[in-house]
């Protein structure tokens, strides 16, 4: 997972896109605009966490930085 790649999205993709993407990904298709990651369960991840972000920022009016740290802390509880 590479910050970097996920805060690009937030800044460049709507909801609906990120949604598309990911739609596009899991049926192995090609998204209509560039994801870096090493494979496409990378690319997968920056996608998810570029949605939780825009929605945590929506629903919970929240600024770019907060709403990456709730996801990153997420991330870390799903891992141990």
């Amino acid at each position: 997972m590479k910050i970097p790649a996920i805060k690009q999205l937030v800044e460049t993709q709507t909801l609906e896109s990120l949604r598309a993407a990911e739609e596009q990904l899991l049926n192995e298709e090609t998204p209509a605009f560039e994801i870096i990651g090493e494979d496409e369960g990378e690319k997968l991840t920056h996608v998810f966490g570029a949605i939780f972000i825009l929605n945590h920022m929506e629903d919970k009016g929240s600024d770019f930085k907060t709403a990456l740290r709730e996801f990153t802390q997420k991330v870390r509880v799903s891992i141990n």
